[in-house]
């Protein structure tokens, strides 16, 4: 493409810098820098590339001369980040010449959509909202009130053209509205009815601040029209640009809260103004991959524990002293569950599988973020009760993370303990530790101590921060391999160092699998055809809810 058959988009502005440019639009940004003519040679193109006459320009620079250089460099500069577009879009509508990467093809194919609206019983003010901003779109659109099986103050639309059919839903709940991914027709439908029922639910956060967030039954009276404005803009944003091949608006910016392959749903509150994009594990389309490292874990969890759209309390720290052990609480049917780990983050993803496990029946089930945590987390609570005679002390007290433990429990905490290590099965293969009553089966007999002390530690933190639980969970070596996954190392840190020793217990976890199953007959249990509800939602999230059973022999 050569500079007749280009034109700047109508959005693009520019800054002058004092040996430079700086170049922005909605698909692209760039500064230019290195020469005080820059400011200058920009007053003299910016009307011929805004007009679509720039090759004249060019045409007058002498090839091979310093201005046909800089003439050059700048118009490479606009095509690498996209401030360009085809001379041919001057007539696309401004919003489409700045958004379509060839807004004249996107405009065709907007042409050919046509649009229905429908609401439910009292969605009319937004359903007439979204009528009005596809029309400004360029959309021609009809309107069906009064459709079943929508929420009450929803609208469903559609958009059908040459190719697939699609749909976005948006609806006021409260004082909170939201607007659905694209999707088919009854995808939308489904995510209208369930993000209603749990905007709805949402309870107010703690503390007396005034967000938005209103007890189900009391809605805000008098919703401003500039509310169902943005509500309506927004959803008729989203389907245009599904219906004309550009990407979805929330994929724009990056967000590290927006997993990739999970729906994102806009969530907008009147008091205070606010309008943001939240991953919806509630309307997956697809299963993603196990989680491959701890932050992605994390992430996922997040999304799952969404304040507004989530389906699980979030594990957090709130108010909870960090020292000398890290805790994270969240609240389970019938009370609080806290948990207990090396780090924080390690604490939250054992404190959300835990909640998730209590949730979906406890016996017999295990959460992980993939398969092989789901078994670390299965296997060890398989493991009878010891007997026998605890090994010496030697063979533990050496290690750096359960001398750590003692002490602090010990000189620290001022408790008077002991701790008793047990072989499980033959010598070598698994070791389990009990410190009061907390216990731990690991690869080794100093990460058994280790990890025993430290739920003893826990529980004994809890109680002296006043803590009211019904349930504590401490965590084990379960979770080391995705905790050092993708970590490297410092030359430093041994043992000693949490990441250190967490590396070395993921050495041996796969090895410690092997034994445990041996010795416990543990198996998973006949998968149900389709999981349904919460199950549904982790596992589209990837993470693994596994049952398990005894083996007959």
């Amino acid at each position: 493409m050569t500079a007749d058959d280009e034109r700047l988009r109508p959005d693009v502005a520019v800054t002058p810098l004092r040996n430079g440019l700086h170049l922005r639009g909605r698909r692209g940004s760039v500064t230019l820098e290195g020469s005080t003519a820059l400011p200058g040679l920009w007053r003299l193109l910016e009307g011929p590339l805004r007009a679509g006459e720039a090759e004249e320009l060019l045409r007058q620079a002498e090839p091979g001369s310093p201005v046909r250089a800089a003439l050059d460099t700048v118009f490479a500069q606009l095509r690498a980040h996209d401030l360009l577009m085809p001379a041919a879009a001057a007539d696309a509508p401004d919003w489409l010449a700045a958004s379509a990467a060839d807004p004249a093809t996107t405009a065709a194919a907007l042409a050919a959509v046509r649009a229905e609206v429908r609401s439910g019983a009292r969605g009319g003010a937004l359903a007439g909202a979204v009528v009005r901003a596809l029309a400004r779109g360029g959309v021609s659109c009809t309107h069906a009130p009064g459709e079943g099986g929508l929420p009450d103050e929803a609208v469903l639309i559609r958009a059908r053209g040459p190719g697939r059919e699609h749909a976005v839903a948006a609806g006021t709940t409260d004082d909170s509205g939201y607007v659905t991914a694209p999707g088919t027709p009854a995808q939308a439908q489904a995510d209208a009815t369930a993000l209603t029922a749990r905007l709805r639910t949402a309870a107010s956060p703690a503390g007396g601040v005034d967000t938005g967030v209103r007890p189900a039954g009391q809605p805000l009276r008098d919703v401003p029209a500039s509310f169902v404005s943005l509500l309506a803009g927004a959803a008729a944003q989203r389907l245009l640009c599904a219906a004309g091949g550009m990407p979805d608006p929330a994929e724009e910016g990056d967000d590290p809260r927006l997993p990739a392959g999970v729906p994102a749903v806009l969530v907008a509150t009147v008091r205070p103004g606010r309008a943001e994009y939240r991953a919806w594990a509630g309307g997956a389309r697809v299963e993603l991959r196990p989680a491959r490292t701890l932050d992605e874990a994390l992430r996922r969890v997040a999304v799952l524990g969404d304040e507004r759209v989530g389906v699980l309390a979030a594990p957090e720290p709130g108010a909870l002293r960090q020292l000398p052990v890290p805790l994270a609480a969240c609240e389970v049917p019938g009370g609080t569950l806290l948990a207990g780990a090396p780090r924080l983050d390690l604490a939250r993803l054992d404190a959300f599988c835990r909640a998730a496990e209590l949730r979906l029946g406890g016996a017999g089930c295990a959460v992980g973020a993939d398969p092989g945590h789901a078994w670390g987390r299965a296997l060890r609570r398989a493991v009878p009760a010891p007997g026998g005679v605890p090994l010496p002390a030697a063979a533990w007290s050496g290690h750096p993370q359960a001398r750590h433990g003692w002490t602090t429990l010990t000189e620290r905490l001022g408790v008077t303990a002991s701790v008793e290590v047990f072989p499980v099965g033959a010598e070598g293969e698994a070791y389990q530790a009990v410190v009061g009553g907390a216990r731990a089966v690991e690869a080794t007999p100093a990460d058994a101590a280790a990890f025993a002390l430290l739920g003893a530690v826990t529980a004994h933190s809890a109680a002296e921060q006043g803590v009211t639980h019904r349930y504590l969970s401490t965590g084990d070596g379960s979770v080391a391999p995705l905790a050092a996954a993708g970590v490297t190392l410092a030359a430093w840190e041994d043992t000693g160092w949490t990441a250190g020793w967490l590396a070395g217990v993921a050495r041996r976890e796969a090895a410690l699998h092997t034994a445990l199953h041996r010795l416990t007959g543990l198996r998973a249990a006949p998968r149900p055809p389709a999981p349904a509800g919460l199950a549904a939602h982790l596992t589209a999230l990837g993470f693994t809810v596994l049952h398990t059973e005894e083996s007959s022999k």
